[in-house]
């Protein structure tokens, strides 16, 4: 981690250089989804015992570097990444979020909300999030809601996927009525 911080410091320089900067971690335990949907994750196994000591240190890193750790209590990292983002958007800024989330392709807004996938070493803007779920950022909620996630035990509709859920390409045929 301490690496990857370094290095993202290092190579974010010119117009990428940060003004300012936050570590957003999940909150260990349940979120406010689990209040109304108790399946959410019911099904994740738990994190590998060695690197659960590593998520103290992470945190302890983060400060050394003089860079925020921040956590709430309830909430998971990709919804303080959302308030922040849009509480950054409403004073001007332009926001860079480091993640490989797919959730957080929601936020992406031209240049002024670009998402860093580290793992890939790639940048996402409105055209890979299309490329990615065949809609839009303002869309990809609705793609999700019909899809379901898996990962997080949320049901989809019977039969969806990114394909059936994402609008086709070519606008429908109305026909007459006979």
């Amino acid at each position: 981690f301490c690496s990857m911080l370094f290095k993202l410091t290092e190579d974010m320089k010119g117009d990428n250089e940060p003004t300012h900067m936050a570590v957003i971690f999940d909150y260990s335990g349940k979120s406010f989804r689990n209040e109304f949907y108790p399946e959410y994750k019911a099904h994740r196994p738990p994190a590998p015992e060695d690197l659960v000591p590593q998520f103290a240190l992470t945190r302890q890193a983060t400060r050394a570097f003089s860079i925020p750790a921040i956590e709430q209590e309830g909430y998971e990292a990709d919804d303080l990444i959302a308030t922040y983002t849009t509480l950054a958007r409403q004073q001007g800024a332009k926001v860079t979020i480091v993640s490989t989330d797919k959730d957080l392709m929601q936020l992406v807004e031209d240049d002024n909300v670009r998402l860093l996938d580290t793992l890939k070493n790639r940048w996402i803007g409105p055209d890979e999030v299309v490329e990615h779920f065949g809609v839009g950022p303002d869309k990809v909620i609705e793609v999700q809601s019909l899809c379901g996630d898996t990962g997080h035990t949320v049901p989809s509709v019977p039969g969806t996927g990114t394909h059936t859920a994402a609008p086709p390409t070519q606008p429908y045929r109305h026909l007459d009525p006979l």
